[in-house]
């Protein structure tokens, strides 16, 4: 591993100041980050531990309603916490979901949404697109876990669960940077496609990191769930999941997770369809195929349109239920 400084920042200010410097990189708990080192995949010259800045592992009500999540809450908290699996159960669930005990006790939810994607290829120092290379290996070779939706020129599946209860809790990220500089990102802008960003997969610039994210009032109770299928039932990443919300206004939220480099959500038609309800099995059927009209399953990855879809008729099924 290339050798590298450690610092422990106690205020914001120091915090910004260090990550402002070439060769930074901000520290959370470890769990993706060290393993990325350990790959030879990133070189920094000083790693920043951001888990002792003040808030960094608040879990605050809002007066809407809903909540602020410091970047620094470890993923066994929202798992765990109360008033997360009260309001909120699609991110406890998806929370709960994540890798073992111990990984869930040391990883923190900003580490999570930032962790870099699981591609074999990447992962191994095999030239692509994201390393330097000129091609995707995974287009015509193994891809079974890859990309089936939103892929192109590069195959990756995000792989955080947080991120797709998230998305369909309309969470907000707020983004700390230099000089105090502070932004509202949607979720749903966080992510960013390999055909808009190569280099990396959020919005994040140099020297900015997660400081908090925020849940809407708006979000909280109604009808929600998530669901993860893996391949060994356990301890593992999603071959496809599914976060599912039907909010006490009626309105209807579809997130599909491990088909896409980022969560992938079911808009438009579909989700006002499931809101009006009196679906009958041909109507959850229907519903559930065409939400993958657009899927391009690679040579390898068809399954995942068959999973997808099962998932999205019981995700309907449940959501309207009586």
């Amino acid at each position: 591993m290339h050798p590298f400084d450690y610092h422990a920042p106690r205020t914001a200010e120091d915090a910004e100041a260090l990550l402002a410097a070439p060769g930074a990189m901000p520290l959370g708990g470890g769990t993706d980050l060290l393993v990325f080192l350990e790959e030879g995949l990133g070189r920094p010259d000083v790693l920043v531990d951001l888990r002792r800045l003040p808030g960094a592992r608040e879990i605050r009500e809002l007066p809407d309603g809903g909540l602020r999540l410091g970047a620094g809450v470890r993923i066994g908290e929202l798992a765990a916490q109360p008033v997360v699996t009260k309001r909120f159960p699609a991110l406890a669930e998806a929370a709960a979901s994540v890798g073992t005990y111990a990984l869930r006790a040391m990883g923190t939810l900003g580490g999570n949404l930032c962790q870099r994607p699981r591609c074999w290829y990447f992962r191994r120092a095999v030239p692509c697109l994201k390393n330097g290379g000129d091609g995707c290996p995974a287009r015509d070779g193994e891809n079974q876990y890859h990309a089936i939706l939103d892929g192109g020129p590069c195959y990756i599946v995000h792989p955080s669960d947080p991120a797709v209860a998230l998305t369909a809790l309309d969470a907000t990220v707020e983004l700390a940077g230099a000089a105090g500089r502070r932004r509202m990102v949607p979720i749903a802008d966080f992510y960013r496609l390999p055909r808009e960003r190569l280099d990396h997969e959020t919005v994040l610039e140099h020297g900015e990191v997660i400081a908090a994210v925020e849940l809407p009032g708006s979000a909280a109770g109604g009808r929600q769930f998530y669901h993860k299928v893996m391949q060994r039932g356990a301890w593992d990443f999603a071959l496809v999941s599914l976060a599912a919300v039907r909010r006490t206004d009626g309105e209807v939220r579809l997130v599909l997770g491990g088909v896409a480099p980022r969560p992938y959500r079911i808009y438009g038609s579909i989700e006002e369809d499931v809101s009006v309800g009196n679906l009958d099995e041909d109507d959850i059927e229907t519903l559930a195929a065409r939400a993958l009209y657009d899927a391009e399953p690679l040579a390898h990855n068809g399954y995942k349109v068959r999973i997808a879809e099962a998932l999205l008729r019981r995700g309907i099924r449940e959501l309207t239920r009586e």
